[in-house]
């Protein structure tokens, strides 16, 4: 057979059933990425004569004699494609990992469905962009923009060009022959939620041609260690182990085996034979705690291991009181208590887990991987394998996706342990479904509440029990419940708060970091309390808040008596007042233009409601996180930044590019930025809890305004003026009227021996910390539980943004993340303990036509700790939608829902039982309990929406 791809033909033969995205791999177009192999994510699109096709589901045979183009030949020798311009400009892309199925899929649209996008780009999936962008890209709307290319500025991203011509690297984007004799790794994973391995027979597997070697327990190590990545490895138990003998979620690794091929690895996993000695189970939380309950880790010293009671299956615990919490409810007019629960949530990025292990020329070992924390990956592979430092890179190019997923080590200890092993390359790449049943999730949070409140609005009491299902293993569990509890509490001023909180192991797959780290779920709790206190006693929930709050200059407590000593609420970087507001007037101008559009009337069973919350984060992570950056003048007058931190659609290149040329008086595009890298710089915590700008932001900053100093003292010498009167511009330094140009400055320097170079470092305290405010208007439909969302809304305090269109994105794809985690994502996991949604068509995230473009506010604040007055605003997007939704509905139908998500079925249910069967009762049943009914305004198809 015989295909063109891109205007070449070629004769090479595709294997019997294989798809056409491997081959078009395989023939070097590395742009045709990989996001489901199910035909669901349209991560792979592919133009056949023209037409766009998901080639994962695509027969290559099927090719045969037809035209091919990938988003490699997307662009003609003339230029690039119209919709890549158009990506460009509206910067319609994030991590980008899925922004060349998008295009391909674009770029063939007429007018005609460029009108009816929800329709049209139904069948591709974007994680990070919440879709406005690429709305945006699609209509032609530019958003690059500021001729200064500095901080304030909408700078476009440094691998832009790279992205939308699919010339961006990510993990596995390896051209052919750049690794030889590379194997492929596949796991053997356990069918049983508790056993004990008795017995391994790979002999079959090793007869299988192709199969390499087969590893087990036996071949690993016996340290233990964490797949939770933190700064303080202390912070996790060490209950993990690369190959354990022991299983204790159905998924876990049992055995690995390595082969030529990926189909040879996954036949050599099917000829194991294993036999176990199957445990009893547990799968609830709560019933694990009980006298009794299966032990998941008891053979584990608490010591060592550092967890708190392995015996009752308890991680970690907390258990504080500040006042008197049962004084603060018997003096309360109105208590309200209940029990909430959020559920698992899938990270889902694009780009699924997946790392290369192999040897350089200095015979170091090296691992090209998708994670947010290089630097710790390194560390924790040295420490499990017994390894120096310097022995070990690691290296991440972009990473397609990570909302805390990638802040584990998951695929980069195994392909270790067979690289060590063998002496060859050695790769692993999870399909979707091992993403789904293997990798981790949000924590599912059990918080039982009771809060006091007296009728003028003094909050009494604020009591949490908490239970939080860390799965089977503890990675994060102690910090996301001692997180959760934290900043939720912390916002309200309250003389009476107490918490006890559990994290529990089960034998269920295994719950990690997730966008929030632990304040989503603690808030949907604590902000859907404080609208039923607001209720109870007759108050509008906004009033009741801002009675509440913290102020400025107020001391911020949740757990302990003493605040946290670096964590400090600055009069200037005090934004929250400014986001209530914001969000306010948003609604109400929107419901003003419904009205004077006259189209204030839902129709008939619609019942319409308004619902806000409040959110706060700490802008770093406590105990330290530490970034170390270098810059650097190059021969020809432009400047490299060398930091550590990962870029994973989070734009902190771009970020850091604009902070080095504002403080070197440049433009974005005359500086080059290394990063993601352990060769590049001394140490970086990683990118997570939002530290990319904050603290290597900060670090990088530093470094340019010392370099700029030593620019200016060279200048001086050479032009014999006094430092005082040079001045530094984009391409030489003025002293007293001579122009020197920096391309002198380095051969001087060069001359001399002394490179022009500066560090810069930073530790991440003290801390900030940050708001957000988010609002809906939604309508709710008494007789099927159909909810629309009529207007959405959020007010951010990210301090002085440095890329406003960067920033508007991050806080957009949080807002969608959280939207599909209100309203449908669930990780379901049945009665014996495995994962049932393990794919993404049985997994609901959200697609265009299920966004409604938000509204986005930024407060005007500047932070004095934050690199020129900027604070994090990639987590903390998140947090306040799914009780801000809560609400909403609360507040248009009278009924409270307490459980995430909040589908369909679960608000027909609701309203069935509370008897709402038409609009008249749901009124009454609004007026009794004293909710303010929203003003009715116009429901919209999400169609029409977009």
């Amino acid at each position: 057979m015989a295909m063109d791809i891109n205007g070449s033909s070629t004769d090479a033969q595709p294997r019997p059933g294989q798809c056409l995205r491997t081959f078009l791999r395989e023939q070097g177009n590395l742009g045709v990425k990989k996001g489901c192999d199910g035909g669901d994510c349209g991560a792979c699109t592919v133009h056949v004569d023209g037409k766009p096709v998901h080639s994962c589901i695509y027969p290559a045979v099927r090719a045969d004699g037809r035209q091919v183009t990938t988003v490699e030949g997307l662009a003609t020798p003339e230029g690039l494609h119209p919709m890549q311009e158009n990506f460009l400009a509206a910067q319609g892309f994030q991590c980008g990992f899925c922004t060349a199925g998008m295009l391909m899929t674009a770029a063939t649209f007429d007018e005609e469905q460029k009108r009816n996008l929800p329709r049209n780009l139904k069948g591709n999936l974007c994680r990070c962009t919440g879709y406005r962008a690429i709305e945006d890209a699609v209509r032609g709307v530019c958003h690059v923009g500021g001729d200064r290319q500095q901080a304030g500025d909408n700078v476009a991203a440094p691998a832009g060009l790279g992205v939308v011509t699919g010339a961006a690297r990510y993990t596995l984007d390896v051209p052919a022959g750049e690794l030889p004799d590379l194997l492929h790794l596949k796991v053997l994973r356990s069918p049983h939620a508790h056993a004990r391995i008795l017995s391994i027979d790979a002999a079959d597997a090793l007869g299988v041609p192709g199969v390499q070697a087969v590893f087990t327990h036996e071949d690993a190590p016996a340290q233990c260690f964490s797949t939770a990545q933190h700064e303080g490895y202390l912070d996790d138990p060490d209950d993990t182990r690369v190959l354990d003998d022991v299983v204790r979620f159905i998924g876990q690794r049992v055995a690995a085996v390595v082969a030529d091929s990926v189909g040879a690895a996954e036949e050599g996993v099917r000829r194991l034979r294993v036999d176990y000695q199957v445990l009893p189970a547990v799968f609830d939380p709560v019933a694990a705690m009980r006298p009794g309950a299966p032990v998941i880790h008891g053979e584990k010293d608490p010591l060592e291991s550092r967890i708190s009671r392995p015996e009752h299956n308890v991680v970690a615990e907390l258990h504080s009181e500040l006042g008197d919490v049962e004084a603060g409810l018997a003096g309360a007019d109105f208590v309200h208590e209940n029990t909430y629960r959020t559920q698992r949530v899938q990270h889902a990025a694009l780009e699924t887990h997946a790392a290369i292990a192999y040897f350089d020329a200095a015979d170091r070992l090296v691992l090209r991987t998708s994670t947010q924390v290089p630097f710790l990956t390194r560390r924790a592979l040295c420490r499990v394998f017994g390894l120096p430092p310097e022995e070990v890179r690691v290296i991440c190019e972009r990473v397609g996706g990570g909302f805390g997923g990638k802040q584990e080590m998951l695929t980069e200890d195994i392909v270790a342990l067979a690289a060590l092993k063998l002496k060859r390359p050695v790769q692993l790449e999870f399909t979707r479904e091992e993403q789904f049943t293997a990798a981790t999730t949000r924590h599912p949070f059990r918080i039982h509440v009771r809060a006091g409140a007296r009728r003028d609005g003094t909050l009494t009491a604020l009591s949490f029990d908490v239970v939080t299902n860390t799965g089977a293993y503890g990675n994060h569990a102690p910090g996301v419940m001692f997180h959760g509890c934290g900043e939720s509490i912390a916002i309200y001023r309250c003389a009476n708060k107490k918490v006890d909180a559990h994290a529990v192991y089960t034998n269920t797959v295994p719950a990690g970091a997730f966008r929030g780290y632990g304040l989503s779920q603690m808030i949907f709790a604590v902000e859907s309390a404080m609208d039923e206190l607001a209720a109870g006693i007759g108050m509008d929930p906004m009033e009741f808040r801002r009675r509440n709050i913290i102020a400025k200059g107020d001391v911020m407590l949740s757990t302990q008596p003493e605040p946290e000593e670096d964590v400090i609420l600055l009069p200037g970087s005090y934004g929250l007042d400014q986001c209530i507001a914001l969000t306010a007037d948003a609604l109400a101008r929107g419901r003003e233009r419904e009205r004077a559009a006259g189209v204030d009337d839902p129709g008939p069973g619609w019942l319409v409601g308004e619902g806000s919350a409040v959110s706060m984060i700490d802008t770093v992570p406590p105990r330290g996180h530490f970034a170390e950056a270098t810059v650097a003048l190059l021969p020809d007058g432009c400047y490299q930044a060398s930091v550590g931190t990962a870029e994973f659609g989070n734009g902190t290149t771009t970020v850091h590019a604009q902070l080095v040329a504002t403080a070197l008086g440049t433009t974005a595009d005359r500086v080059l930025v290394r990063q993601s890298d352990t060769d590049v710089v001394g140490h970086d915590s990683g990118a997570f809890g939002s530290t990319g700008t904050v603290v290597a932001g900060k670090a990088s900053l530093a470094a340019a305004e010392e370099l700029a100093c030593i620019l200016l003292k060279s200048a001086a010498v050479i032009s014999g003026a006094d430092v005082s009167d040079c001045r530094l511009d984009s391409g030489s330094v003025g002293c007293a009227g001579v122009r020197i140009p920096l391309e002198e400055l380095y051969r001087h320097a060069e001359a001399a021996g002394t490179p022009l170079l500066a560090q810069g470092r930073w530790g991440g305290s003290p801390r900030s910390v940050a708001f957000n405010v988010h609002g809906f208007r939604v309508a709710v439909n008494s007789g099927t539980g159909e909810l629309r969302i009529m207007q959405s809304v959020q007010a951010a305090d990210a301090g002085v943004v440095v890329n406003p269109m960067q920033c508007r994105g991050q806080v957009e794809g949080g807002i969608a993340q959280a939207m599909g985690a209100a309203l449908y994502e669930d990780v379901v996991v049945g009665a014996e303990g495995a994962v049932e949604t393990k794919i993404f068509r049985q997994y609901h995230l959200p697609t265009f036509a299920d966004v409604p473009r938000s509204e986005v506010y930024f407060a005007k604040t500047s932070d004095e700790l934050g690199p020129l007055g900027a604070k994090s605003m990639s987590e903390s997007p998140f947090n306040p939608v799914a009780p801000a939704l809560a609400n909403a509905i609360r507040n248009a139908t009278g009924v409270r829902f307490t459980e995430l998500p909040l589908a369909r079925d679960r608000i027909y249910l609701g309203l069935r039982d509370a008897g709402l069967a038409d609009v008249g009762s749901a009124q009454q049943m609004q007026a009794r309990d004293g909710v303010n009914v929203g003003t009715v305004g116009l429901v919209r198809a999400v169609d029409q929406i977009h």
